[in-house]
């Protein structure tokens, strides 16, 4: 299986911002233009550049869809989104404009019927997004926390013909501490589908080490932070995916 790296851009007020830990009120500015970001992601090589409408997750409707939709039109780049994504409204709004994969998930916990229709009907172009706090799945922008697992959600998903999942471990999220190795794993195992890991790379090794479960079905990873604050290149992180 193929391993995939996903530059991360995610959006608040216009701005490229991480967030520590998914709090809204720790918040690090790293850009006044998520196209422009977007821009230098693809000029540097990535084929997959992942945006987050952090806006739109907290808010529970698209907020910063302009800067998605100007990338995925104008950059040549595959773009998959998240946050804020409600309905099948929103899901056509951004596939009609050339995002390639839209991202569902709190709506996947609220109503996980209307769910697995969207994945039946979109197939691939759909991921479920699970985002972890202590194993449990967090919605609205994590301020909320549910009271199901994360592998148990991807068990139903996966049954509903789910192909991609991306798994966040929220207490990793931000930190440079190093993603959540063995809980991606697991999610791959058992639901058998290609997971992307999200949370805490903090360099090449980590990278290496996401590569190594590859065959075990963890496809991708998504980096952030660690790029923003210069532990290593997007073209050395593409490197060490392709090794």
């Amino acid at each position: 299986m193929k391993f995939t790296i996903y530059p991360a851009i995610d959006m608040r007020g216009g701005k490229c911002v991480r967030l520590l830990q998914g709090d809204y009120d720790k918040e690090t500015v790293y850009g006044d233009s998520p196209f422009e970001m977007a821009r230098k992601f693809a000029s540097e090589g990535a084929e997959w550049i992942h945006m987050v409408d952090l806006d739109g997750a907290r808010a529970g409707k698209r907020v910063n869809d302009q800067f998605v939709i100007q990338a995925a039109k104008e950059l040549g780049v595959n773009v998959q989104i998240g946050g804020g994504i409600r309905s099948e409204a929103d899901i056509n709004h951004y596939l009609e404009n050339g995002v390639s994969r839209v991202i569902i998930g709190s709506i996947a916990v609220s109503n996980p019927e209307f769910a697995e229709q969207m994945v039946r009907k979109y197939g691939s172009q759909i991921a479920i997004g699970l985002d972890a706090k202590n194993g449990l799945v967090a919605t609205h922008g994590w301020l909320n926390t549910s009271e199901v697992t994360a592998v148990e959600l991807g068990k139903r998903f996966a049954d509903a013909g789910a192909e991609t999942f991306i798994f966040t471990d929220i207490a990793t999220d931000g930190t440079l501490a190093g993603p959540n190795v063995e809980a991606t794993s697991q999610l791959a195992s058992e639901t058998g589908k290609s997971v992307i890991a999200s949370g805490g790379v903090s360099s090449l090794d980590d990278l290496l080490a996401l590569r190594e479960l590859s065959s075990d079905g963890v496809s991708g990873a998504i980096v952030g932070k660690a790029i923003y604050e210069g532990r290593f290149t997007v073209k050395s992180a593409l490197e060490a995916g392709d090794r």
